[in-house]
């Protein structure tokens, strides 16, 4: 029996574009066993994550100020194939915007059909890699009604923790304190910054629904980036295909996205090492073990420069230094990161905090946000409303 799966929506009778089971059943796949899961010490993960996760809320809520308007953090400890389930449920969530125009647009005969499985098997070979390298995860929140108990919930990926704890001798609970602080951190960014999640949501959805995906033009990109690669430059290095793919108006909408993403991204670091530091004596050979992993080489680095999570990488020092600059030019900078949109950085002004200080003003002086803004600087979208 086969079961046609509709986008969500499509009129009656329209597949979705992409054969999601398709891409869960190649990542469960490609999510190589780890032994680890099978032995006496997978127990420990699931209490020590509840009960260090309560205990890192605590600590980044004093470290910043944030308090979660949901309430406490749930923390669940998952398999690979697990983390896999919970990421097609999210791709297929946040698609939605760009899947559901597909959908009317693909007609029903079999090459449709083998064009959605192929699509499917290309998101699981992404979601199957990334399984064996992600150790912790907050899925963002997207209030819908189907699950609820699946959202707002921060993720650990037990076997990936076990491996990485036994090939370098950390100790457990330093370790696993360390992951909830930085996963902690995005939590009550996203639940404690009453407009951030809809600011964030907007960003995406507005770049979904501009976003016309046509073979021409991706044959047209890739070429593009061979002749770039030839006279020495890295196409792939802000964002992957989908830079390529964008439109002008697109890529200054992904460029507010990537400067969100380096100040959230950098500020998990900068509160998950500040925020245990009295508590995790570890800590430093953590971040340098993390460091040295993250650094895309071979296949793995090719991968990543393609998807563009190698972009994502360089977010966490980015943002880093760029926090850590504005805060010792102006403290209090930081804390006012979270009062507007407006005072978010531009990908531009995380490489230049100086011009972001003299566009915001000096903290504390009520500043309007936006004032000093130069001519060519896109306007940052309201609460909530599509760029």
């Amino acid at each position: 029996m086969t079961l046609e799966v509709r986008a969500p929506g499509a009129p009656a009778g329209v597949a979705d574009p992409v054969a999601w089971d398709v891409a869960e059943r190649v990542a469960a796949r490609l999510a190589r066993p780890e032994p680890l899961a099978e032995s006496y010490l997978y127990a420990s993960l699931d209490p020590d994550f509840h009960e260090l996760t309560d205990r890192a809320e605590e600590l980044v809520a004093a470290e910043t100020g944030l308090r979660s308007a949901r309430g406490p953090a749930r923390a669940r400890v998952i398999d690979r194939p697990g983390w896999v389930s919970v990421n097609v449920a999210s791709f297929r969530r946040l698609l939605r915007p760009l899947t559901d125009r597909l959908a009317s647009r693909m007609g029903q005969g079999r090459a449709a059909a083998v064009g959605r499985s192929v699509a499917g098997a290309e998101v699981g070979a992404l979601l199957g890699w990334m399984s064996t390298r992600v150790l912790g995860q907050y899925d963002l929140l997207l209030d819908e009604d189907d699950h609820p108990e699946d959202q707002d919930v921060v993720y650990y990926v037990g076997p990936n923790v076990l491996a990485l704890e036994k090939r370098f001798g950390f100790p457990p609970r330093e370790f696993r304190l360390w992951l909830a602080l930085h996963e902690v951190t995005h939590r009550l960014q996203f639940t404690g910054v009453p407009w951030l999640r809809d600011h964030f949501l907007g960003l995406v959805g507005d770049s979904l629904a501009e976003l016309e995906p046509d073979p021409k033009r991706l044959v047209d990109a890739l070429r593009r980036a061979v002749d770039q690669v030839r006279s020495g430059d890295r196409p792939f290095e802000e964002g992957g295909v989908m830079a390529l793919l964008a439109t002008p108006t697109q890529r200054a909408n992904l460029q507010r996205i990537q400067g969100l993403m380096s100040v959230l991204e950098g500020h998990g670091e900068l509160v998950m090492n500040r925020a245990g530091e009295d508590l995790i004596p570890s800590a430093g050979r953590f971040r340098q073990v993390l460091h040295d992993r993250r650094q895309p080489r071979g296949l793995a680095g090719a991968l990543q420069r393609l998807v563009g999570v190698e972009a994502k990488l360089r977010q966490y020092a980015r943002g880093q230094a760029f926090l850590t600059t504005i805060e010792e030019a102006s403290p209090g900078a930081i804390a006012r990161l979270w009062e507007d949109p407006e005072y978010l950085p531009t990908l531009a002004e995380i490489a230049d905090p100086e011009g972001w200080l003299a566009r915001t003003g000096p903290a504390g002086t009520g500043a309007p946000p936006g004032a000093g803004r130069s001519s060519g600087d896109p306007p940052s979208p309201g609460v909530g409303v599509p760029a």
